[in-house]
């Protein structure tokens, strides 16, 4: 129950408290949470529900009394039930679906579960079981997260965000679900990859998920049986497009820009064309990226790189094959044709080494049906000579052959697209291929771990965009990217289980290098940018709740 009898909208709010029904303030080493919620409401919210932890005191003064078991509990012994709970469910969809009963249930408890088995969970909120998720998302739909928008409410967007719970968004990840993973047009069932990734940004970066809101861009599908489908939750029409859909988009940036203006926008999984026509239309309005584009790219040159140096050899001098030109695939061959150019490459020299195949094969120039964004990627038209099998342009297999590439990098969401004779054209190609088979889920993987391992004897640097099982090959151990570390020892990427360390010496860097160009919006005085950061991520610890009947100052 509330505390005042007042109408909830009627509570004064002050500027940027957390919530319009509670607010987190730290007293040296504790954290406070002041609720103007009680009784039954206060344990119906999942930001403020501590289930048998409330302790004796909290009881009283929040009305509590009689409506929890008499025995309290510890958040440790809390998770000692929560994961034999977990550990209990049969299949990997129903373990996602028990995890995310618990995020609207107790949101710390569930933070802490998950951080504490960060590297099993991980392929259980996120890919690939998200994918399997957003296919059945409308049948296994049981609680609201976030802010959904369609044509029936994007006018009103602002005032809905004005109304939201959460009142100092910083992070928001909007999708319009035209590009789920590898799995493609989910009509509204997409809105579970925000929800996960936002999971990812608290779990794994320290973002406050007091501070974050996913979003459903519901612009329609064009998939029949969504729309046929008496269970689906979205709207039943085709895709808006064009103008239509940049002015829905235009809406949503405006509303973000007037009651979050301290928010960024992560755009997710929107259509090929839409990704770079949105990042480019909103790049220099709002605080925004396109995870496709910029954020695969840099992981992906990350990881190049590491795998060259393990090497001793310069990014510079490879020849790159990206396999897939969507928004991903495009973007990872611009961020290493920017990492060359970085080396001393001239733009054109980039462009010959870093070659970018579709389902219709490379892209030159002349050749029909390519997007506009492709041009940008195109090579020059005399390769079309490397056809030799009579189609337009080259296959992969005659482009890895004619290029004498030394990385293959897939994005394809194909499928056994890199079969043994590609990946054994790798390894005549050069000593130690690098290739990465990075499209998700699983089940659209260019080729498994163990067969490019098996196929080009052990010498391949590999790494793959969703979690596999550790390879043993001839008696030695391949371990999946999730569980590898230290380059010396001819690791790519580090472990998921350090995932927040390695997070939190990125955006250090980033701080500094802000601080470096001018850029940064926060002063720092003095004060060392780590400790700054150190304080400022989230720990999901159980606040010390007590009540404010008479609301925010």
């Amino acid at each position: 129950m509330l505390r005042s009898c007042r109408s909830i909208a009627s509570i004064p709010k002050r500027a940027y408290a957390t919530s319009m029904y509670f607010d987190v303030q730290h007293s040296g080493s504790q954290t406070i949470l002041e609720s103007k919620l009680t009784g039954v409401a206060a344990l119906r919210m999942p930001q403020l529900n501590k289930g048998a932890a409330f302790t004796e005191e909290e009881r009283k003064s929040l009305h509590l009394s009689g409506l929890l078991p008499p025995g309290v509990k510890t958040m440790e012994q809390q998770l000692v039930r929560t994961y034999r709970r977990y550990s209990a469910q049969p299949s990997p969809l129903e373990k996602y679906q028990y995890l995310r009963d618990l995020q609207e249930r107790n949101e710390h408890l569930y933070f802490a579960l998950v951080m504490d088995h960060l590297e099993e969970m991980m392929p259980i909120i996120y890919t690939p079981t998200v994918g399997d998720a957003c296919r059945k998302y409308s049948h296994m739909y049981n609680y609201p997260r976030g802010l959904s928008f369609s044509h029936k409410n994007i006018d009103q967007a602002s005032k809905i965000m004005g109304e939201y719970f959460l009142t100092d968004i910083r992070m928001i990840v909007a999708t319009d679900s035209s590009a789920i993973l590898g799995i493609g047009d989910q009509g509204y069932g997409g809105m579970g990859i925000p929800i996960g990734k936002l999971a990812l940004y608290t779990a794994a970066g320290g973002v406050s998920p007091f501070q974050t809101c996913p979003v459903a861009l519901d612009v329609g599908t064009n998939r029949k049986d969504l729309i046929e489908d008496p269970m689906y939750l979205g709207v039943r029409h085709s895709r808006l497009t064009g103008s239509t859909y940049m002015q829905f988009f235009e809406k949503f940036v405006q509303a973000v820009k007037t009651n979050w203006p301290k928010a960024i926008v992560q755009w997710e999984d929107l259509s090929k064309d839409a990704a770079f026509s949105v990042l480019e239309r909103f790049r220099d309005e709002i605080s925004s990226f396109n995870d496709d584009i910029q954020g695969t790219g840099a992981v992906t040159l990350g990881g190049v790189l590491a795998a060259c140096k393990s090497l001793g050899k310069s990014l510079k001098d490879q020849v790159v094959v990206v396999s897939g030109a969507g928004a991903g695939g495009a973007g990872v061959a611009l961020a290493i044709r920017a990492g060359m150019e970085r080396e001393g490459l001239s733009p054109d020299q980039t462009r010959k080494q870093v070659l970018v195949l579709d389902s219709a094969g490379l892209l030159i120039e002349g050749r029909s049906r390519m997007e506009a964004y492709k041009h940008t990627l195109a090579q020059s038209a005399e390769l079309k000579s490397w056809a030799v099998t009579g189609g337009e342009a080259p296959t992969l297999m005659e482009t890895v052959t004619n290029s004498k590439a030394t990385v293959l990098l897939g994005l394809s969401g194909i499928a056994g697209q890199f079969t043994e004779p590609v990946v054994k054209q790798m390894a005549a190609n050069v000593d130690r291929p690098i290739i990465f088979c990075l499209s998700n889920p699983n089940a659209n993987v260019e080729a498994l771990p163990e067969d490019v391992i098996r196929w080009t004897d052990g010498k391949v640097l590999t790494a793959s965009g969703s979690p596999f099982a550790d390879v043993n090959y001839k008696g030695k151990n391949f371990p999946d990217y999730t569980a590898t570390h230290w380059l010396e020892k001819g690791r790519i990427y580090p472990p998921i289980a350090e995932i927040r360390k390695v997070n939190q010496q990125v955006a250090l860097r980033v701080m500094k290098q802000a601080i470096k160009e001018g850029v940064a919006t926060v002063k720092f005085h003095d004060e060392d940018p780590e400790n700054v950061m150190a304080r400022a991520a989230w720990q999901p610890t159980y606040p010390t709740i007590v009540p404010t009947p008479m609301g925010f100052h």
